[in-house]
């Protein structure tokens, strides 16, 4: 459940808020189960969702991380992320990768010669390969909630709350302080995991649960593999 599992995945590749919110003021019972379950709720909730929006920014062994992802199930992702600055924009469509860095994010993996001439161009990987395998969680709601709620220590349930204005379930890491918040009325969606006291800081949105997101190929991008680089 602790931010760190999270922060381990953005940092293998390469290294907005909580929208969509349930317009029912039902409450769902989170408050009075354990934390245990809770969390298994969230999961399951997450689990029947078609699609989500993940965004945020945290800090990881004093690495920053920010992400800016939309992500729909059995297709793919798009959105942005950066670590210690270096930008990049990422779509995937099923086992395929498309990366745009910005100039200093190419700069620094490919030096300054070659960041000239891959000024403002997309690069196509297969995800398959294992250089690019770490982008699946980052780019599936599966995997993705997955590694969020693993490797957790005693859960807590510290009860209901407010998060930005919203009624959110706390469910608190005993062993770290981290919480994940979960959504108090309607489905019981995870609304955002804030980072707790072993090296981890900063926040994860979850939010947009359900809604439309529209993937398409950037035109002309350049094949990893055929530059000797895949």
């Amino acid at each position: 459940m602790r931010v760190s599992a999270l922060a381990l995945v953005l940092a293998a590749a390469f290294v907005a808020g909580c929208g969509g919110h349930n317009m029912t003021t039902k409450q769902n019972g989170e408050a009075s189960k354990s934390a245990v379950r809770v969390l298994a709720d969230a999961q399951s909730a997450a689990a029947h969702a078609s699609s989500v929006h993940v965004s945020g920014s945290i800090v990881s062994g004093g690495t920053p991380i920010t992400l800016d992802l939309s992500m729909a199930r059995g297709k793919g992702a798009n959105g942005s992320m950066s670590t210690n600055g270096l930008e990049f924009d990422l779509v995937r469509i099923g086992d395929t990768a498309y990366i745009r860095g910005s100039d200093e994010f190419y700069k620094h993996f490919a030096g300054a010669t070659i960041a000239q001439l891959l000024h403002g161009k997309w690069l196509k990987a297969s995800i398959v390969r294992e250089r690019f395998r770490s982008l699946r969680p980052l780019t599936s709601i599966d995997l993705l909630f997955a590694k969020v709620s693993s490797g957790h220590g005693k859960l807590v349930n510290d009860g209901k709350t407010s998060y930005k204005g919203r009624q959110v379930v706390a469910i608190r890491d005993a062993s770290d302080s981290s919480k994940l918040y979960v959504a108090a009325t309607g489905k019981p969606y995870p609304v955002a995991l804030v980072g707790g006291t072993k090296g981890q800081s900063g926040t994860i949105t979850f939010g947009d649960w359900n809604k439309s997101v529209s993937l398409s190929a950037p035109k002309d991008a350049i094949d990893i593999s055929q530059l000797g680089a895949g």
